[in-house]
């Protein structure tokens, strides 16, 4: 592709500055420069849980557009991001069935969840990266990965949280895996699914 530069998700935070919403910060791959995107809530978990590789009791919006490519034999080809107007980006998903390719209007946030599900690159045009990019001098500089369920209990610490989970059998920790993506708190499963992994 012409005028592109291909990203990737460095991480994801809260942002203080708009309650509700997170930052999603894309990198340039092989490159300083930052796109910073805020996105909302619901959008911020469903690419949380993908990366997580949490699997939530019922299929989130994105898991549906995933199936119903699936049945109809399309894939994505790639994401993306297209425009910024007035404080606002404009991103495509292109889709390729047989010969014919179609490309979808989207928001990023949106696109990006979609991305993560069917490992498809993202994109961005280079006069947005040129425009709206930031550039970072640290070259491995990688936030933390911040999920965007906010603990239940935040007096408990992760580490004693973490703890109290060696203390349970395996049966009891897939019961509170279970449980807790019943609940929709992913940040404790993510800690369940560690432990669990841990053992195996």
């Amino acid at each position: 592709m012409d005028q592109t530069v291909e990203l990737e998700i460095l991480g994801l935070s809260s942002n203080h500055s708009q309650s509700g919403s997170f930052t999603l910060v894309m990198g340039e791959v092989g490159g300083n420069r930052r796109l910073p995107i805020v996105i909302g809530m619901f959008e911020a978990q469903a690419i949380a849980i993908e990366i997580e590789k949490i699997i939530p009791n019922r299929p989130m919006t994105h898991d549906l557009f995933k199936s119903f490519a699936g049945n109809f034999n399309f894939t994505i080809n790639h994401i993306l991001i297209s425009d910024m107007r007035e404080g606002v980006y404009y991103a495509n998903i292109v889709c390729k069935t047989g010969t014919k390719t179609v490309e979808i209007d989207a928001r990023p946030s949106d696109a990006i969840a979609i991305a993560v599900r069917f490992d498809a690159p993202i994109y961005c045009a280079s006069r947005v990266m040129e425009e709206f990019s930031t550039e970072y001098i640290e070259e491995d500089e990688r936030k933390e990965y911040e999920k965007p369920s906010p603990p239940k209990k935040a007096a408990q610490s992760s580490s004693k949280s973490s703890d109290t989970l060696k203390d349970y059998s395996l049966d009891k920790l897939n019961q509170l895996l279970e449980k807790a993506i019943n609940n929709e708190d992913y940040e404790k499963a993510a800690r369940i699914r560690d432990e669990i992994n841990r053992r195996n």
